[in-house]
């Protein structure tokens, strides 16, 4: 499945959250926004510093670009995480709780 389906088909299973964006897909809640797919078609998503370091390790990942940029607090979902569906939704649906805990913008 190509990631912008993929991208859209996890965001359609939280209920709770949004697509937005034409050219920069993304989600943002509260203010922030807390996933992205960028022009590489990598999917991006927001936590805690604490739990993104724990992500960089347990998923073998770096940091996520957008716009030649490292985007704060944002870790890139690895090629070898994409075919896990239910771990997408549940690491999804925890990025959005984090932002919610945020002083809104």
């Amino acid at each position: 499945m190509e990631n912008l389906e993929l991208y859209k088909e996890i965001i359609s299973l939280c209920s709770d959250i949004e697509l937005k964006g034409k050219n920069m897909l993304y989600t943002s809640d509260n203010g922030h926004m807390f996933s992205q797919l960028n022009k590489a078609s990598e999917i991006g998503m927001r936590f805690s510093e604490k739990r993104k370091e724990e992500l960089l390790e347990q998923l073998n990942t770096t940091a996520f670009t957008s716009y030649g940029s490292i985007m704060k607090g944002y870790v890139k979902i690895p090629e070898t995480h994409l075919s896990n569906i239910s771990e997408l939704v549940s690491l999804l649906q925890e990025s959005h709780k984090y932002v919610l805990s945020l002083e809104p913008k």
